[in-house]
């Protein structure tokens, strides 16, 4: 079955929308084992839409649109399909209702062009929105089947989970399984070489591997009618990619690293402080963005002068004079300084030089220590980035989130 998932607005072309829609809709399909075929993004003009809409009706067996069913002007997606499918709009009383509830349940005025959207395409199925007031709109179009949704993330995840996709169930015997390998501390090339020979071998599974921030994700996509056997070939070679780069798996549950780093101090009932300089609290934002985290950090410092190393984390003054601080000296002084502090189990502490200043001395922008202490461990890792200041922060905050993995696995 050839798919393809259209998607109307001008803001998607421009880059002040991130199209999240396709990413939701790629994945509730995959569940269902139906792979999107193209996927298009089109402006609010209505010879465009016309263009792309005749492509797709002689190329995909589900076509899928999002965006431009709105009240405005620039909302005219249904207008435009129904021209091509040669249907009329007709008014649906029922959606009509459910519109002027919606107002009305919110104390809003319901302004005229809001009817619009209750007019669907003759022979069409109405599929209520109970996020909006934009339905979506089900088409049997011969042999072929047509899906309007609304544009707003929030709106389409609900109205394709509950409405669209029990009525395309059965669509295909065909059935998708797929794992996500995390990883951290390789590159993608150097990844992807040791790999090589089992990318080689199941030539007919899709394994690709995925760089992002600090990290690698290797993804394997399985597409086969007999569930069972996908299942234990997904485990057989997530199984070969473990012997070959273990040291460097930190999930295969496509988590995030603090993620990861959560639940171990939580199991192990370990509780971590930072003390942060180039990060400026980044590492500690990660943390408490997660549901439990006071159950797992105990404080957060932000010593980003000299002054306030010495006076909060106990930094010697001789030490900053004759190293710097950036220095392997000045971050272990900073992790140890704050360990003397109550109810920490793991002391961490960063500092470095982000950038895009490059600092006075012959040091590097990118240049960053990172030290964990603990009651009977210290440890310093010396890092070197490249990028942005935003990315070398982000880097730095991964790798300070992988000593303590690394640390809690290795020593505990």
């Amino acid at each position: 079955m050839n798919t393809e998932v259209i998607n109307v607005g001008n803001e998607l072309l421009t880059g002040y929308t991130l199209n999240r829609n396709v990413q939701i809709i790629s994945k509730a399909l995959a569940r269902l084992g139906i792979n999107i075929n193209f996927n298009t993004a089109v402006s609010d003009i209505e010879e465009d839409i016309i263009l792309v809409s005749e492509i797709a009706l002689k190329r995909a067996d589900l076509i899928i649109y999002t965006g431009g069913l709105g009240p405005t002007r620039d909302d005219f997606t249904k207008e435009v399909v129904s021209k091509v499918l040669n249907r009329e709009l007709i008014l649906d009383e029922t959606l009509l209702k459910n519109i002027e509830d919606f107002f009305k349940s919110r104390n809003l005025e319901m302004t005229k062009n809001n009817d619009k959207q209750a007019y669907i395409p003759k022979g069409a199925i109405a599929l209520e929105n109970d996020n909006g007031t934009a339905p979506g709109i089900f088409i049997n179009y011969g042999k072929k089947i047509i899906i309007l949704l609304p544009g707003p993330p929030r709106e389409v995840e609900p109205l394709l989970f509950n409405k669209a996709l029990p009525l395309i169930t059965n669509l295909t015997d065909n059935k998708i399984v797929s794992k996500t390998i995390n990883t951290i501390g390789i590159g993608e090339s150097k990844l992807e070489t040791i790999i090589d020979s089992i990318i080689t071998h199941y030539n007919s599974v899709d394994i690709a591997t995925y760089a992002r921030s600090g990290q690698v994700d290797v993804r394997i996509t399985i597409d086969m009618d007999d569930e069972e056997k996908a299942e234990n070939l997904l485990s057989e070679i997530c199984e070969e990619i473990r012997k070959k780069v273990e040291d460097y798996i930190y999930s295969y549950d496509n988590e995030t690293i603090e993620q990861v780093v959560f639940k171990l101090l939580k199991g192990n009932k370990l509780k971590v402080g930072f003390c942060e300089s180039c990060t400026g609290g980044l590492v500690t934002s990660q943390l408490t963005k997660l549901a439990g985290a006071s159950e797992v950090i105990d404080r957060s410092i932000v010593t980003y002068s000299n002054d306030s190393k010495m006076e909060e984390v106990f930094v010697k003054k001789e030490t900053l004079d004759e190293h710097g601080p950036v220095s392997k000296q000045t971050a272990l002084e900073m992790a140890k300084g704050l360990l003397t502090r109550k109810n920490i189990d793991i002391a961490v502490s960063i500092t470095g030089f982000a950038g895009p200043e490059v600092p006075g001395d012959d040091s590097p922008v990118g240049l960053v220590y990172i030290a964990l202490a603990t009651k009977d461990t210290t440890l310093v890792k010396k890092n070197m980035f490249s990028g942005s200041r935003g990315y070398i922060q982000e880097r730095s905050s991964k790798e300070a989130f992988n000593l303590i993995r690394k640390h809690i696995l290795t020593d505990l």
